[in-house]
């Protein structure tokens, strides 16, 4: 039995897996599904994020030397298309149930796709950890704990309102009300066909 469309994506379900993730994934490595179903996509769309989040503060060390930042550079630019693609498919994935619906693009055209919102409340869930992190942080220095609970406060508003604007937009999907389309970025950064450094041209 087919999925009803209005359940694919539950912004509400989409936080809590998010946040879910991020816990579990601070205690054992990330291992998405990988299945093609809208939830694996997500979740490796997150594994991604949380990934690169990790890889980045790594690139920052300052104890971190040349050949470990190349390293580390080199594991972004890969997570990086990861995460592209995987929003890419997201939004692919729910237009495919869209058409198996009978449902044709109708309505004003949204900027932003499910896929991209998504990709941003799954940054919000990795910031929200951190933050939460450092409001328990022992020993942290005087003023510390009330600017975190400050930013956090705000990062929480900006989520809620976040997966509200995504709920609005895919219940008006359903309607017909409003529409989006696959959103290709065309990264050319890993493409050995289109970057120069890595077909070798010479500059």
């Amino acid at each position: 039995m087919s999925t009803p469309l209005a359940t694919l994506v539950d912004a509400r379900a989409i936080v809590q897996l998010q946040d879910a993730r991020v816990r579990l994934w601070h205690e054992a490595p990330p291992e998405p599904a990988g299945d093609g179903s809208p939830e694996a996509l997500i979740e490796a769309q997150h594994a991604a994020n949380f990934t690169l989040w990790h890889a980045e503060d790594e690139a920052r060390r300052s104890s971190a030397d040349d050949a470990s930042i190349a390293t580390v550079k080199r594991q972004i630019d890969r997570v990086n298309q990861v995460r592209n693609d995987t929003t890419e498919q997201i939004d692919a994935r729910l237009l495919a149930n869209l058409r198996e619906a009978g449902m044709t693009s109708r309505g004003e055209q949204h900027s932003e796709t499910p896929g991209m919102m998504i990709d941003r409340l799954s940054i919000l869930s990795l910031k929200l950890f951190h933050t939460r992190e450092e409001l328990e942080r022992p020993g942290a220095p005087a003023g510390h704990r009330e600017r975190n609970a400050e930013r956090f406060a705000t990062l929480e508003e900006q989520r809620e309102d976040l997966a509200r604007c995504l709920e609005r937009l895919w219940a008006q999907v359903c309607a017909g009300e409003r529409c989006f389309k696959q959103y290709r970025q065309l990264k050319m950064y890993n493409d050995p066909e289109l970057n120069p450094v890595l077909y070798g041209k010479k500059t």
